[in-house]
Protein backbone atom coordinates (compact mmCIF):
# COMPACT_ATOMS: atom_id res chain seq x y z
CA UNK A 1 0.00 0.00 0.00
CA UNK A 2 1.13 3.56 -0.69
CA UNK A 3 3.05 4.80 2.37
CA UNK A 4 1.44 8.26 2.18
CA UNK A 5 -1.99 6.64 2.31
CA UNK A 6 -1.04 4.68 5.43
CA UNK A 7 0.30 7.85 7.08
CA UNK A 8 -2.90 9.71 6.21
CA UNK A 9 -5.04 6.87 7.57
CA UNK A 10 -3.13 6.86 10.86
CA UNK A 11 -3.16 10.67 11.00
CA UNK A 12 -6.97 10.74 11.17
CA UNK A 13 -7.40 9.09 14.59
CA UNK A 14 -4.15 10.65 15.86
CA UNK A 15 -5.35 14.18 15.06
CA UNK A 16 -8.73 13.30 16.59
CA UNK A 17 -6.97 12.25 19.81
CA UNK A 18 -4.92 15.47 19.87
CA UNK A 19 -8.05 17.57 19.37
CA UNK A 20 -9.76 15.60 22.16
CA UNK A 21 -6.85 16.33 24.52
CA UNK A 22 -6.70 20.05 23.64
CA UNK A 23 -10.47 20.49 23.89
CA UNK A 24 -10.54 18.67 27.23
CA UNK A 25 -7.70 20.79 28.62
CA UNK A 26 -9.71 23.89 27.68
CA UNK A 27 -12.68 22.64 29.69
CA UNK A 28 -15.08 22.35 26.75
CA UNK A 29 -18.35 20.42 27.24
CA UNK A 30 -18.21 16.70 26.53
CA UNK A 31 -20.53 17.01 23.50
CA UNK A 32 -18.27 19.62 21.90
CA UNK A 33 -15.15 17.55 22.60
CA UNK A 34 -16.62 14.47 20.92
CA UNK A 35 -17.89 16.21 17.78
CA UNK A 36 -14.71 18.28 17.33
CA UNK A 37 -12.62 15.11 17.53
CA UNK A 38 -14.82 13.27 15.04
CA UNK A 39 -14.82 16.29 12.71
CA UNK A 40 -11.02 16.46 12.84
CA UNK A 41 -10.74 12.76 11.92
CA UNK A 42 -13.12 13.18 8.97
CA UNK A 43 -11.46 16.35 7.70
CA UNK A 44 -8.00 14.75 7.73
CA UNK A 45 -9.24 11.76 5.75
CA UNK A 46 -11.26 13.93 3.36
CA UNK A 47 -8.42 16.34 2.59
CA UNK A 48 -5.68 13.69 2.44
CA UNK A 49 -7.95 11.21 0.60
CA UNK A 50 -6.69 8.53 2.97
CA UNK A 51 -9.55 6.26 1.92
CA UNK A 52 -12.16 6.64 -0.83
CA UNK A 53 -14.36 9.68 -0.24
CA UNK A 54 -17.48 7.59 0.11
CA UNK A 55 -15.84 5.62 2.93
CA UNK A 56 -14.95 8.76 4.90
CA UNK A 57 -18.46 10.06 4.27
CA UNK A 58 -20.07 7.11 6.08
CA UNK A 59 -17.58 7.30 8.98
CA UNK A 60 -20.16 9.12 11.17
CA UNK A 61 -22.23 5.92 11.17
CA UNK A 62 -19.38 4.34 13.13
CA UNK A 63 -17.95 7.26 15.10
CA UNK A 64 -21.11 9.03 16.21
CA UNK A 65 -22.82 6.08 17.97
CA UNK A 66 -19.53 4.74 19.41
CA UNK A 67 -18.43 8.17 20.69
CA UNK A 68 -21.88 8.95 22.09
CA UNK A 69 -22.50 11.86 19.72
CA UNK A 70 -25.79 10.59 18.28
CA UNK A 71 -27.77 7.39 17.80
CA UNK A 72 -27.50 5.51 14.52
CA UNK A 73 -31.01 6.65 13.55
CA UNK A 74 -30.13 10.32 14.17
CA UNK A 75 -26.82 9.90 12.36
CA UNK A 76 -28.22 8.35 9.20
CA UNK A 77 -31.20 10.71 8.85
CA UNK A 78 -29.29 13.49 6.97
CA UNK A 79 -28.17 10.97 4.32
CA UNK A 80 -31.81 10.99 3.21
CA UNK A 81 -31.90 14.78 2.95
CA UNK A 82 -33.80 16.21 0.01
CA UNK A 83 -30.55 17.89 -1.06
CA UNK A 84 -29.01 14.46 -1.66
CA UNK A 85 -31.90 13.53 -3.93
CA UNK A 86 -31.76 16.91 -5.64
CA UNK A 87 -28.22 16.03 -6.65
CA UNK A 88 -29.35 12.60 -7.79
CA UNK A 89 -32.00 14.05 -10.07
CA UNK A 90 -29.51 16.47 -11.57
CA UNK A 91 -26.97 13.73 -12.14
CA UNK A 92 -29.63 11.62 -13.91
CA UNK A 93 -30.25 14.50 -16.32
CA UNK A 94 -26.52 14.75 -16.94
CA UNK A 95 -26.36 10.99 -17.64
CA UNK A 96 -29.13 11.32 -20.22
CA UNK A 97 -27.31 14.16 -21.97
CA UNK A 98 -24.23 11.97 -22.23
CA UNK A 99 -26.18 8.82 -23.09
CA UNK A 100 -27.47 10.41 -26.31
CA UNK A 101 -24.33 12.44 -27.09
CA UNK A 102 -26.20 15.68 -26.63
CA UNK A 103 -23.17 16.92 -24.72
CA UNK A 104 -21.18 16.89 -27.96
CA UNK A 105 -23.69 19.18 -29.63
CA UNK A 106 -23.65 21.53 -26.62
CA UNK A 107 -19.84 21.50 -26.55
CA UNK A 108 -19.37 22.33 -30.20
CA UNK A 109 -22.03 25.04 -30.11
CA UNK A 110 -20.42 26.74 -27.11
CA UNK A 111 -16.97 26.49 -28.65
CA UNK A 112 -18.25 28.07 -31.85
CA UNK A 113 -19.71 31.00 -29.89
CA UNK A 114 -16.50 31.46 -27.91
CA UNK A 115 -14.37 31.31 -31.03
CA UNK A 116 -12.06 28.80 -29.36
CA UNK A 117 -10.67 31.36 -26.87
CA UNK A 118 -10.34 29.54 -23.52
CA UNK A 119 -10.38 32.67 -21.38
CA UNK A 120 -13.51 34.05 -23.04
CA UNK A 121 -15.15 30.67 -22.67
CA UNK A 122 -14.50 30.59 -18.91
CA UNK A 123 -15.74 34.18 -18.61
CA UNK A 124 -18.93 33.29 -20.46
CA UNK A 125 -19.60 30.33 -18.19
CA UNK A 126 -19.02 32.38 -15.05
CA UNK A 127 -21.21 35.31 -16.10
CA UNK A 128 -24.05 33.03 -17.22
CA UNK A 129 -23.88 30.97 -14.02
CA UNK A 130 -23.79 34.03 -11.75
CA UNK A 131 -26.71 35.66 -13.58
CA UNK A 132 -28.86 32.54 -13.22
CA UNK A 133 -27.89 32.08 -9.58
CA UNK A 134 -29.25 35.53 -8.74
CA UNK A 135 -32.78 34.28 -9.36
CA UNK A 136 -32.79 30.52 -8.85
CA UNK A 137 -30.97 28.40 -6.31
CA UNK A 138 -27.24 28.11 -6.81
CA UNK A 139 -27.72 24.35 -6.57
CA UNK A 140 -30.16 24.23 -9.49
CA UNK A 141 -27.97 26.61 -11.48
CA UNK A 142 -24.90 24.44 -11.07
CA UNK A 143 -26.85 21.32 -11.98
CA UNK A 144 -27.89 23.04 -15.20
CA UNK A 145 -24.41 24.28 -16.10
CA UNK A 146 -22.33 21.20 -15.19
CA UNK A 147 -23.44 19.01 -18.13
CA UNK A 148 -22.62 21.82 -20.56
CA UNK A 149 -19.22 22.38 -18.97
CA UNK A 150 -18.41 18.68 -19.08
CA UNK A 151 -19.46 18.50 -22.70
CA UNK A 152 -17.03 21.31 -23.53
CA UNK A 153 -14.22 19.49 -21.73
CA UNK A 154 -14.78 16.43 -23.91
CA UNK A 155 -13.57 18.51 -26.88
CA UNK A 156 -10.50 20.04 -25.22
CA UNK A 157 -6.96 18.66 -25.48
CA UNK A 158 -5.95 18.28 -21.82
CA UNK A 159 -2.25 18.14 -22.68
CA UNK A 160 -2.35 21.42 -24.58
CA UNK A 161 -4.49 23.11 -21.92
CA UNK A 162 -3.71 21.37 -18.59
CA UNK A 163 -5.44 23.93 -16.37
CA UNK A 164 -8.52 24.60 -18.47
CA UNK A 165 -10.73 21.94 -16.90
CA UNK A 166 -9.84 23.00 -13.37
CA UNK A 167 -10.40 26.70 -14.10
CA UNK A 168 -13.70 26.09 -15.90
CA UNK A 169 -15.21 23.82 -13.26
CA UNK A 170 -14.04 25.84 -10.27
CA UNK A 171 -15.15 29.04 -11.98
CA UNK A 172 -18.62 27.57 -12.52
CA UNK A 173 -19.00 26.55 -8.86
CA UNK A 174 -17.62 29.79 -7.48
CA UNK A 175 -19.74 32.00 -9.73
CA UNK A 176 -22.87 30.10 -8.63
CA UNK A 177 -21.99 30.86 -5.00
CA UNK A 178 -21.21 34.52 -5.73
CA UNK A 179 -24.23 35.15 -7.95
CA UNK A 180 -26.60 34.07 -5.20
CA UNK A 181 -25.28 36.81 -2.90
CA UNK A 182 -26.63 39.57 -5.16
CA UNK A 183 -30.34 39.09 -4.35
CA UNK A 184 -32.27 38.14 -1.23
CA UNK A 185 -33.72 35.08 -2.97
CA UNK A 186 -30.47 34.04 -4.62
CA UNK A 187 -29.30 31.79 -1.80
CA UNK A 188 -30.97 30.41 1.36
CA UNK A 189 -28.60 32.16 3.84
CA UNK A 190 -29.80 35.55 2.58
CA UNK A 191 -33.43 34.62 3.21
CA UNK A 192 -32.59 33.17 6.64
CA UNK A 193 -30.65 36.30 7.61
CA UNK A 194 -33.51 38.60 6.58
CA UNK A 195 -35.98 36.49 8.56
CA UNK A 196 -33.86 36.51 11.73
CA UNK A 197 -33.30 40.28 11.54
CA UNK A 198 -37.04 40.84 11.12
CA UNK A 199 -38.16 38.44 13.86
CA UNK A 200 -35.52 39.04 16.53
CA UNK A 201 -34.29 42.58 15.90
CA UNK A 202 -37.26 44.19 14.11
CA UNK A 203 -35.01 45.20 11.21
CA UNK A 204 -36.24 44.94 7.63
CA UNK A 205 -33.98 44.26 4.64
CA UNK A 206 -35.76 45.46 1.47
CA UNK A 207 -35.16 43.45 -1.70
CA UNK A 208 -34.04 46.34 -3.92
CA UNK A 209 -31.84 47.94 -1.29
CA UNK A 210 -30.12 44.62 -0.61
CA UNK A 211 -29.36 44.20 -4.30
CA UNK A 212 -27.93 47.73 -4.52
CA UNK A 213 -25.53 46.83 -1.71
CA UNK A 214 -24.76 43.18 -2.50
CA UNK A 215 -24.59 43.23 -6.31
CA UNK A 216 -21.37 45.34 -6.40
CA UNK A 217 -19.77 42.90 -3.92
CA UNK A 218 -20.86 39.95 -6.04
CA UNK A 219 -19.54 41.51 -9.27
CA UNK A 220 -16.25 42.62 -7.73
CA UNK A 221 -15.62 39.21 -6.19
CA UNK A 222 -16.58 37.53 -9.47
CA UNK A 223 -14.07 39.69 -11.36
CA UNK A 224 -11.33 38.96 -8.80
CA UNK A 225 -12.00 35.20 -8.88
CA UNK A 226 -11.94 35.15 -12.69
CA UNK A 227 -8.70 37.12 -12.88
CA UNK A 228 -6.91 34.99 -10.30
CA UNK A 229 -8.11 31.73 -11.85
CA UNK A 230 -6.99 32.44 -15.41
CA UNK A 231 -3.76 34.28 -14.56
CA UNK A 232 -2.42 33.11 -11.19
CA UNK A 233 -4.06 30.12 -9.50
CA UNK A 234 -4.87 28.02 -12.58
CA UNK A 235 -3.19 29.90 -15.44
CA UNK A 236 -4.99 29.50 -18.76
CA UNK A 237 -3.24 30.33 -22.02
CA UNK A 238 -4.62 32.49 -24.83
CA UNK A 239 -4.07 29.69 -27.37
CA UNK A 240 -7.15 28.39 -29.15
CA UNK A 241 -8.74 25.26 -27.75
CA UNK A 242 -8.82 23.59 -31.15
CA UNK A 243 -6.89 23.43 -34.37
CA UNK A 244 -9.16 26.01 -35.89
CA UNK A 245 -12.53 27.67 -35.64
CA UNK A 246 -13.60 26.31 -39.03
CA UNK A 247 -12.89 22.75 -37.96
CA UNK A 248 -15.25 23.18 -35.00
CA UNK A 249 -17.99 24.43 -37.30
CA UNK A 250 -17.41 21.50 -39.65
CA UNK A 251 -17.59 19.01 -36.78
CA UNK A 252 -20.82 20.58 -35.54
CA UNK A 253 -22.30 20.35 -39.02
CA UNK A 254 -21.19 16.71 -39.25
CA UNK A 255 -23.49 15.80 -36.35
CA UNK A 256 -26.37 16.28 -38.74
CA UNK A 257 -29.96 16.99 -37.74
CA UNK A 258 -31.15 16.40 -34.20
CA UNK A 259 -32.22 12.84 -33.44
CA UNK A 260 -35.60 12.33 -31.82
CA UNK A 261 -33.99 11.05 -28.61
CA UNK A 262 -31.79 14.15 -28.47
CA UNK A 263 -34.81 16.40 -28.85
CA UNK A 264 -36.68 14.61 -26.06
CA UNK A 265 -33.74 14.83 -23.65
CA UNK A 266 -33.30 18.51 -24.51
CA UNK A 267 -37.00 19.12 -23.83
CA UNK A 268 -36.72 17.45 -20.41
CA UNK A 269 -33.62 19.51 -19.66
CA UNK A 270 -35.30 22.76 -20.74
CA UNK A 271 -38.54 22.09 -18.86
CA UNK A 272 -36.59 21.25 -15.73
CA UNK A 273 -34.69 24.51 -15.97
CA UNK A 274 -37.87 26.52 -16.55
CA UNK A 275 -39.56 24.87 -13.57
CA UNK A 276 -36.57 25.68 -11.38
CA UNK A 277 -36.66 29.30 -12.52
CA UNK A 278 -40.43 29.66 -12.14
CA UNK A 279 -40.94 27.44 -9.11
CA UNK A 280 -41.96 30.26 -6.77
CA UNK A 281 -44.61 31.54 -9.16
CA UNK A 282 -45.83 27.99 -9.77
CA UNK A 283 -46.22 27.39 -6.04
CA UNK A 284 -48.11 30.67 -5.61
CA UNK A 285 -50.38 29.82 -8.52
CA UNK A 286 -51.14 26.18 -7.74
CA UNK A 287 -50.64 26.04 -3.99
CA UNK A 288 -48.72 22.77 -4.43
CA UNK A 289 -45.68 21.99 -2.27
CA UNK A 290 -43.13 21.94 -5.09
CA UNK A 291 -39.41 22.38 -4.47
CA UNK A 292 -36.21 21.96 -6.47
CA UNK A 293 -35.85 18.34 -5.37
CA UNK A 294 -39.38 17.46 -6.52
CA UNK A 295 -38.63 18.91 -9.94
CA UNK A 296 -35.26 17.14 -10.24
CA UNK A 297 -36.58 13.72 -9.26
CA UNK A 298 -39.64 14.13 -11.51
CA UNK A 299 -37.28 14.82 -14.41
CA UNK A 300 -35.18 11.78 -13.50
CA UNK A 301 -38.24 9.52 -13.32
CA UNK A 302 -39.47 10.90 -16.62
CA UNK A 303 -36.23 9.91 -18.33
CA UNK A 304 -36.90 6.27 -17.40
CA UNK A 305 -40.44 6.52 -18.82
CA UNK A 306 -40.08 8.50 -22.04
CA UNK A 307 -39.51 6.36 -25.18
CA UNK A 308 -36.30 7.05 -27.02
CA UNK A 309 -37.49 6.06 -30.51
CA UNK A 310 -34.16 4.25 -30.89
CA UNK A 311 -33.90 0.56 -31.78
CA UNK A 312 -31.00 0.00 -29.37
CA UNK A 313 -32.75 1.38 -26.26
CA UNK A 314 -36.48 1.79 -25.69
CA UNK A 315 -36.18 4.53 -23.02
CA UNK A 316 -34.06 7.66 -22.62
CA UNK A 317 -32.43 6.10 -19.54
CA UNK A 318 -32.16 2.55 -18.27
CA UNK A 319 -31.12 1.40 -14.81
CA UNK A 320 -27.85 0.12 -16.23
CA UNK A 321 -26.92 3.75 -16.97
CA UNK A 322 -27.02 4.56 -13.25
CA UNK A 323 -23.80 2.62 -12.75
CA UNK A 324 -22.13 5.87 -13.80
CA UNK A 325 -23.80 7.94 -11.07
CA UNK A 326 -21.25 9.44 -8.62
CA UNK A 327 -22.62 7.58 -5.62
CA UNK A 328 -19.62 8.57 -3.51
CA UNK A 329 -20.51 12.24 -3.94
CA UNK A 330 -24.06 11.61 -2.75
CA UNK A 331 -22.58 9.96 0.34
CA UNK A 332 -20.13 12.85 0.70
CA UNK A 333 -22.91 15.40 0.92
CA UNK A 334 -24.87 13.20 3.34
CA UNK A 335 -21.79 12.97 5.57
CA UNK A 336 -21.34 16.73 5.43
CA UNK A 337 -24.94 17.33 6.47
CA UNK A 338 -24.56 14.87 9.35
CA UNK A 339 -21.43 16.64 10.56
CA UNK A 340 -23.11 20.04 10.25
CA UNK A 341 -26.09 18.94 12.32
CA UNK A 342 -23.87 17.59 15.08
CA UNK A 343 -21.77 20.78 15.20
CA UNK A 344 -24.91 22.89 15.54
CA UNK A 345 -26.43 20.70 18.26
CA UNK A 346 -23.18 20.75 20.24
CA UNK A 347 -23.35 24.59 20.19
CA UNK A 348 -19.80 24.87 18.90
CA UNK A 349 -20.72 28.03 17.00
CA UNK A 350 -22.27 29.56 20.09
CA UNK A 351 -19.09 29.03 22.05
CA UNK A 352 -16.92 30.55 19.30
CA UNK A 353 -19.11 33.63 19.03
CA UNK A 354 -19.29 34.15 22.77
CA UNK A 355 -15.53 33.80 23.08
CA UNK A 356 -15.02 36.51 20.47
CA UNK A 357 -17.57 38.77 22.13
CA UNK A 358 -15.73 38.54 25.46
CA UNK A 359 -12.56 40.06 24.05
CA UNK A 360 -11.80 43.56 25.29
CA UNK A 361 -10.37 46.45 23.27
CA UNK A 362 -11.33 45.00 19.93
CA UNK A 363 -12.25 47.58 17.31
CA UNK A 364 -15.44 47.27 15.31
CA UNK A 365 -13.44 46.72 12.13
CA UNK A 366 -11.43 43.90 13.67
CA UNK A 367 -14.63 42.35 15.04
CA UNK A 368 -16.13 42.35 11.53
CA UNK A 369 -13.00 40.69 10.15
CA UNK A 370 -12.98 38.06 12.91
CA UNK A 371 -16.63 37.11 12.45
CA UNK A 372 -16.32 37.00 8.65
CA UNK A 373 -13.23 34.80 9.01
CA UNK A 374 -14.95 32.47 11.47
CA UNK A 375 -17.96 32.21 9.14
CA UNK A 376 -15.71 31.36 6.21
CA UNK A 377 -13.83 28.74 8.22
CA UNK A 378 -16.89 27.02 9.66
CA UNK A 379 -18.96 27.07 6.48
CA UNK A 380 -16.27 24.89 4.89
CA UNK A 381 -17.38 22.00 7.09
CA UNK A 382 -21.08 22.71 7.48
CA UNK A 383 -24.06 23.98 5.54
CA UNK A 384 -23.95 27.74 4.98
CA UNK A 385 -27.67 27.83 5.71
CA UNK A 386 -27.18 26.05 9.04
CA UNK A 387 -24.30 28.37 9.85
CA UNK A 388 -26.41 31.45 9.13
CA UNK A 389 -29.37 30.24 11.16
CA UNK A 390 -27.17 29.52 14.17
CA UNK A 391 -24.68 32.38 13.95
CA UNK A 392 -26.79 35.38 12.88
CA UNK A 393 -28.83 35.58 16.12
CA UNK A 394 -25.65 35.33 18.20
CA UNK A 395 -23.73 37.90 16.17
CA UNK A 396 -26.71 40.25 16.15
CA UNK A 397 -26.97 40.09 19.93
CA UNK A 398 -23.24 40.70 20.29
CA UNK A 399 -23.60 43.79 18.07
CA UNK A 400 -26.31 45.14 20.37
CA UNK A 401 -24.05 44.56 23.38
CA UNK A 402 -21.32 46.53 21.63
CA UNK A 403 -23.80 49.31 20.83
CA UNK A 404 -23.74 48.99 17.02
CA UNK A 405 -26.39 48.20 14.43
CA UNK A 406 -26.69 44.38 14.13
CA UNK A 407 -26.55 44.63 10.33
CA UNK A 408 -22.95 45.84 10.51
CA UNK A 409 -21.89 42.41 11.81
CA UNK A 410 -24.67 40.16 10.52
CA UNK A 411 -24.39 41.07 6.83
CA UNK A 412 -20.61 40.39 6.52
CA UNK A 413 -21.19 37.00 8.20
CA UNK A 414 -24.03 36.19 5.80
CA UNK A 415 -22.01 37.23 2.76
CA UNK A 416 -18.97 35.29 3.95
CA UNK A 417 -21.06 32.13 4.42
CA UNK A 418 -21.61 32.02 0.64
CA UNK A 419 -17.91 32.50 -0.13
CA UNK A 420 -16.62 29.09 0.92
CA UNK A 421 -14.27 27.98 -1.83
CA UNK A 422 -12.04 25.33 -0.25
CA UNK A 423 -13.95 22.07 0.29
CA UNK A 424 -16.63 20.13 -1.63
CA UNK A 425 -18.95 19.90 1.36
CA UNK A 426 -18.85 23.67 1.93
CA UNK A 427 -21.63 24.56 -0.53
CA UNK A 428 -23.87 22.57 -2.90
CA UNK A 429 -22.17 24.04 -6.04
CA UNK A 430 -18.79 22.92 -4.72
CA UNK A 431 -20.12 19.40 -4.12
CA UNK A 432 -21.79 19.21 -7.53
CA UNK A 433 -18.69 20.33 -9.41
CA UNK A 434 -16.55 17.96 -7.36
CA UNK A 435 -18.95 15.24 -8.49
CA UNK A 436 -17.58 15.61 -12.02
CA UNK A 437 -14.60 13.62 -10.70
CA UNK A 438 -12.22 15.96 -12.54
CA UNK A 439 -11.10 17.85 -9.43
CA UNK A 440 -9.26 16.64 -6.35
CA UNK A 441 -9.82 18.00 -2.86
CA UNK A 442 -6.19 19.17 -2.79
CA UNK A 443 -6.74 21.27 -5.93
CA UNK A 444 -9.95 22.81 -4.63
CA UNK A 445 -8.42 23.49 -1.21
CA UNK A 446 -5.25 25.11 -2.55
CA UNK A 447 -7.18 27.44 -4.87
CA UNK A 448 -9.96 28.06 -2.38
CA UNK A 449 -7.64 29.04 0.47
CA UNK A 450 -6.42 32.10 -1.44
CA UNK A 451 -9.96 33.07 -2.46
CA UNK A 452 -11.23 32.62 1.11
CA UNK A 453 -8.67 35.11 2.39
CA UNK A 454 -9.66 37.61 -0.29
CA UNK A 455 -13.37 37.10 0.44
CA UNK A 456 -12.80 37.70 4.16
CA UNK A 457 -10.92 40.92 3.46
CA UNK A 458 -13.56 42.13 1.02
CA UNK A 459 -16.36 41.32 3.47
CA UNK A 460 -14.43 43.35 6.05
CA UNK A 461 -14.19 46.28 3.59
CA UNK A 462 -17.95 46.10 3.04
CA UNK A 463 -18.63 45.96 6.77
CA UNK A 464 -16.38 48.91 7.63
CA UNK A 465 -16.91 51.30 4.72
CA UNK A 466 -19.88 50.27 2.56
CA UNK A 467 -22.50 49.15 5.09
CA UNK A 468 -22.47 52.35 7.21
CA UNK A 469 -23.21 54.39 4.08
CA UNK A 470 -25.84 51.86 3.02
CA UNK A 471 -27.57 52.08 6.40
CA UNK A 472 -27.76 55.84 5.99
CA UNK A 473 -29.41 55.26 2.61
CA UNK A 474 -32.00 52.97 4.25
Amino acid sequence: MNRSKVIAQVAGPVVAAVVWWIASSQGLPDEAIRILSAAAWMLVWWIAEAVPLGVTSVLPMVLFPVMGIASIAETTAPYGSHYVFLFMGGFLIALALERWDLHKRFALSVLVLAGGNPRWLIAGFMVATAALSMWISNTATTLMMLPIALSVLHKVDAKAHPNFALALLLGTAYSANLGGIATLIGTPPNVAMAGVLQDQFNLEVPFLEWTLMALPFSLLMLFVVYGLLIRVLTPVAHDSLSQGHHEIRDELAALGPWKLAERRVAVVFAITGLLWVGRRWLVDWTGLEINDTTIAIAAGVGLFLIPSADRHSDRLLTWRDTRNLPWDILLLFGGGLTLAKALAEAEVLTMVAQALASWDRVSQGLLVLLFAGVALLLTEVMSNLALTVVMVPIVGQIALEWGVNPMLLVIPVTIASSCAFMLPMATPPNAIIFGSQRITIREMASVGLVLNVIAAVLAWVWGVWVLPEWLEFL
